[in-house]
């Protein structure tokens, strides 16, 4: 199942990306996965799901530039405990493009928010990699009957957003469509996933929302520093982890002081340093991922019940 390919314009149509993604993750999953598609007026919001039951269902939130397709290390494993749900941003992966003239923060959160009700599970999980740690942050503060916990993985943070780090995530960006698009085959990691990696980087809206997306991160600052003085996270159980390499020290020791400072801030927030992990810390060190959302879900299980 290699997926299906556009002859008239060379490159894979994205029902086709998603099947790719779909046979790279069903090849590690028991049970395999499940495609999901919402109509958000007139584009695609796609994701992929595995898993049954559990008391509230996982959304995974892919990072700057990232689809669902970056949490390949824990999702098989997430699927054995509950429903799971892995999805594209509009213009990612196998996601439509917002009809926008690029990503915005506002459209970004509706979209999470209707896929969340979409699901019919009640509130969800939030599990945020970097930027998808402040979006799951924003949409507990904005629609906090959607969200039963939130596990934020390395978040990014608007006070800690210089000019070095925003310039090396966009050359990291270009380096990965670099490498995903000319030497898929070089990396041990599966024929299936390599495969899905081609095809997403194959088709120019990845690659142009990648870019669009990081300049987002910088654009958004002054509205993510109002939103968060306005308000507190819920009373959800929060779990914060931190990377602890792949920066200068001082660097590294500053972004982490301000994710310590998110999980002081929540009533049931715990902050965890997590050693040998750099940024991507679910392909560093996934059962440190795994192990975060299996508590916050246990706790969400008990506030249920009680």
């Amino acid at each position: 199942m290699q997926g299906k390919w556009n002859h008239q314009v060379g490159r894979p149509d994205l029902p086709g990306v998603q099947e790719a993604i779909a046979q790279a993750l069903a090849d590690r999953t028991p049970g395999g996965v499940r495609p999901g598609e919402l109509d958000r007026g007139g584009r695609a919001l796609r994701w992929l799901e595995a898993g049954h039951g559990g008391v509230a269902p996982v959304v995974l939130i892919a990072g700057s530039g990232s689809s669902g397709l970056t949490w390949a290390p824990v999702l098989p494993e997430l699927a054995r405990h509950g429903r799971v749900v892995a999805y594209d941003r509009a213009g990612l992966g196998a996601s439509e493009p917002d009809r926008a003239p690029g990503p915005t923060l506002d459209g970004q959160l509706a979209d999470l928010a209707a896929l969340v009700r979409h699901l019919g599970a009640g509130p969800a999980v939030l599990v945020g990699h970097s930027w998808g740690g402040l979006l799951a942050q924003l949409l507990a503060w904005k629609r906090p009957e959607l969200v039963a916990g939130l596990v934020l993985v390395d978040p990014t943070h608007e006070e800690f957003r210089p000019r070095a780090i925003s310039a090396a995530e966009a050359v990291l960006n270009r380096i990965w469509l670099f490498r995903t698009a000319l030497a898929p085959a070089a990396r041990d990691q599966g024929e299936a996933l390599d495969r899905a990696e081609a095809a997403v980087i194959a088709h120019p809206h990845q690659r142009r929302t990648i870019l669009a997306e990081n300049r987002l991160t910088d654009l958004v600052v002054p509205e993510l520093r109002r939103r968060r003085a306005a308000g507190r996270l819920p009373d959800v159980p929060v779990r914060v982890l931190s990377a602890t390499v792949g920066l200068p020290r001082t660097m590294r020791e500053r972004w982490t002081a301000m994710q310590a400072w998110i999980a002081t801030g929540a009533t049931l927030g715990e902050h965890i340093v997590v050693p040998g992990a750099g940024h991507a810390v679910h392909e560093d060190r996934p059962q440190a991922v795994i192990a975060a959302v299996l508590e916050v879900s246990d706790h969400a299980r008990y506030a249920r019940n009680s």
